[in-house]
């Protein structure tokens, strides 16, 4: 049976709510107030970060205001990829060495651990499983960048990463025209609702205070503003991601960028034999408008892609809609790698906003003469990176309070960055658009005109988007 528009659950926030069930939110603010540290955002970063503070100083009066409910953003619509990618690490190897970028993937590389180990300590229950992430290439053009990215991964001690031919790869998973791939142990596929709400009631249970339905409007220095009240406090930590553009005077701070995905059906026992993905490796492509894929642990194909990559005005939708053109887009990645699937229905679709700075770059700051920090910048790699964010700020405050001092995380290059602001509109909207028309173009003529060369269009669109 083909997959119908009208058969497609769209929205509903993502599927994994769908699966997992919407939360019971928690009681909004309900007057000023006062604590120790503030956190602006109940997703991954601001519970990490709770969770971590509480931990090493369990007298802290920590305080989280959520806008809707405790990963209501990407936090609980994301592709469930917990990977060693951080965003910005060549550049951070040109400003501040190679070396320095190298102690950064090895924090990354021993993140993806991390956050297995605490969620097995806690007792939270995320369909996890490390079958580390395996990138494929299609083309002759994504097999030599393939190539180059594998030896790249390399160069930043990444030593047990391993590259394989296109048998190799059809043995691990079938996938049409699959000519070579790379795979990192560094890497597990989770249930992301799973997690939030599990991070949620163990920082709860810890005495930590969460309000939800608090949307903050304004932060300055020790104030966090909702309309409900104002939270005053020592240290206020942003940890918005994607909707920072809401937040007064950071409309063009990062890039609310629109990431899609649909989850098919169960597959039966037959198509799953037909495909292979024994291992349940995260995939992805090497495609310049990349796709990531999970298999989950109810036997779907959760796959992602950006659809319409950027609403006018920094822009956040409300309950994930996705539209029929972008998923149709993503039927056809699922159908163009696993033609068997072709009958397959697509049960649900979604999508959500993730933070993307100007420079492409993640950062961890804490502005020691105002108390006010902020993590994010993720540009898709969250899941992981959000830990270890959580883990740098906590240092962060220890270290301004007195209670600690410089760590190997303070000294990680992307601590204290700064990158200047998004054009204004409509130039921001213009380029983000144009930016992923040629990077579509350019897979497209890489598809039709086979090459071991990548198509100049995507690297006229990775200057123009200040990648490199």
């Amino acid at each position: 049976m083909s997959s119908s528009a009208s058969s497609v659950v769209n929205g509903g926030i993502s599927f994994w709510y769908t699966d997992d069930g919407l939360p019971a939110v928690r009681e909004p603010l309900s007057g000023d107030a006062s604590a120790d540290v503030v956190i602006i955002g109940g997703g991954y970063t601001g519970l990490w970060t709770a969770y971590y503070l509480k931990k090493a100083a369990p007298f802290l009066r920590i305080t989280v205001l959520e806008q809707k409910f405790c990963g209501y953003g990407a936090s609980g619509r994301n592709g469930g990829w917990l990977y060693n990618g951080v965003a910005g690490r060549d550049r951070y190897a040109r400003l501040h060495g190679h070396e320095a970028a190298v102690r950064l993937q090895k924090a990354m590389n021993d993140t993806v651990a991390e956050v297995i180990a605490v969620a097995g300590a806690e007792g939270i229950e995320a369909d996890v499983h490390r079958g580390g992430v395996l990138e494929v290439a299609t083309t002759p053009a994504q097999l030599a960048r393939l190539k180059a990215f594998h030896e790249h991964e390399l160069a930043y001690g990444e030593k047990d990463r391993e590259l394989y031919g296109a048998r190799e790869t059809a043995e691990r998973i079938r996938i049409a025209d699959a000519v070579g791939s790379t795979w990192t142990p560094h890497g597990a596929r989770l249930h992301p609702v799973k997690l939030v709400k599990g991070l949620a009631a163990v920082v709860e249970a810890l005495g930590v205070t969460i309000h939800e339905s608090t949307p903050v409007t304004e932060i300055r220095p020790k104030h966090a503003v909702t309309p409900y009240g104002t939270v005053r406090a020592p240290y206020v930590l942003r940890c918005t991601e994607g909707f920072t553009a809401s937040l007064r005077g950071q409309k063009r701070t990062w890039l609310p960028m629109n990431s899609s995905m649909i989850a098919t059906e169960p597959l039966t026992e037959e198509q799953w034999e037909s495909i292979g993905w024994a291992g349940r490796e995260t995939l992805g492509d090497m495609a310049h408008a990349y796709m990531y894929a999970q298999r989950t642990a109810d036997g779907r194909i959760a796959l992602g892609g950006r659809g319409v990559p950027y609403r006018f005005g920094s822009r956040t939708d409300n309950d994930g809609r996705t539209q029929a053109a972008t998923v149709e887009a993503l039927r056809e990645i699922l159908t163009r790698f696993f033609p068997s699937l072709a009958g397959v229905r697509v049960a649900h679709a979604w999508s959500g906003v993730l933070g993307v700075p100007r420079d492409w770059c993640a950062t961890v700051t804490l502005d020691r003469s105002t108390g006010l920090g902020w993590a994010g910048g993720y540009v898709g790699s969250g899941v992981a990176t959000t830990n270890l964010a959580a883990r740098t700020l906590r240092d962060l405050v220890q270290q301004d309070s007195g209670q600690g001092g410089r760590t190997e995380l303070t000294d990680l290059p992307w601590v204290g960055h700064k990158v200047r602001k998004w054009e204004p509109e409509p130039f921001r909207w213009l380029g983000v658009h144009g930016m992923y028309a040629t990077y579509r173009t350019a897979d497209r003529r890489e598809r039709l005109r086979p090459g071991t060369a990548s198509s100049r269009l995507a690297r006229i669109a990775d200057r123009v988007a200040g990648r490199h």
